[in-house]
């Protein structure tokens, strides 16, 4: 296992449309199946710690890239409803009837597509840090936000022809400085918690993680960030399996108010919320979440 972060066993998938998905699987292939999304930007890499616990757990953990991430194909105008049907091909090609489920950060949205919309196939899903629906009732999706996505959500809502050399330049940005100058590319959005998080071997992973996926293109990113200010494709609240939300009350990235949002509106929910925690030091989490996800 590098200190970077863990490909695992690579998986070409096909969907229903003919597009390709590239997944990365590691853990015990017959046993239970734990789906990742990945943050955005980002791909299916898996941070070495969640690779150990799949190992030492027993469980069959996959990451895959998002469609125009990474090796998967572009889906242009996908909605985040759409990674039901892609999540669904994956578990088809690895042979899972069931799976759980847990998306970080603009992973989150799509975690709760499976679960909203594979009811009889999603035992679980988990969102950390995770972003609310753009014309939530009563949430000033905004609000709380560091400069930086503030701006990154203003270009979109102008459309991709002004979000995209937007993204070019922040990706150029990231890839000039490498690991050591995250912190300070990112300095609106990372309050000292996670800031604490970019060194070491935790940071090295953060950066290959935010990176890996966009070296080539940035159509990724672009679609990730239209599908969460368009029509999502369903509501949180006609969500049937279990959900936990994990949420730090000192995000930058993604306020507080998004997880207490989707906590007040998907039935049943359980809810971890934190005072001490950013966006990134909620990842510190996830071997809870494999728990909770594995005891449902």
């Amino acid at each position: 296992m590098s200190d970077a972060g863990v490909i695992g066993q690579a998986h070409d998938v096909r969907t229903t449309d003919g597009r390709t998905l590239r997944a990365h699987e590691v853990g015990d292939p017959a046993g239970e199946l734990i789906l990742v999304h990945h943050g955005t930007p980002g791909w299916g890499l898996l941070a070495p710690e969640w690779a150990a616990d799949a190992v030492a757990r027993g469980f069959r953990l996959v990451g895959y890239d998002r469609p125009g991430y990474g090796g998967s194909d572009r889906h242009p105008g996908r909605r985040v409803a759409d990674a039901a049907a892609d999540s669904a091909a994956i578990a088809d090609a690895l042979g899972a009837d069931r799976f759980r489920t847990w998306g970080g950060s603009g992973g989150g949205p799509h975690s709760l597509a499976c679960a909203a919309l594979l009811p009889d196939r999603v035992v679980a899903a988990a969102v950390v840090a995770g972003v609310a629906p753009y014309d939530a009732d009563g949430l000033e999706w905004t609000a709380g936000m560091g400069q930086d996505n503030i701006d990154e959500f203003g270009a979109a809502m102008q459309g991709e022809p002004t979000l995209r050399p937007a993204l070019e330049h922040a990706n150029g940005q990231l890839t000039a400085i490498g690991a050591a100058g995250v912190a300070d590319v990112l300095q609106s959005i990372l309050p000292p918690v996670d800031t604490a998080l970019l060194s070491g071997e935790m940071g090295e992973f953060l950066f290959r993680w935010m990176t890996g996926g966009i070296a080539g293109t940035v159509d990724g990113w672009v679609d990730d960030d239209l599908a969460f200010i368009g029509d999502w494709g369903f509501q949180p609240a006609q969500i049937r399996v279990p959900v936990l939300i994990v949420h730090g009350g000192q995000d930058l990235m993604v306020p507080f108010d998004h997880g207490q949002w989707l906590g007040g509106r998907i039935p049943g929910v359980t809810t971890r919320f934190s005072d001490e925690d950013g966006h990134l030091s909620t990842l510190r989490t996830i071997p809870d979440v494999h728990t909770w996800l594995l005891e449902r």
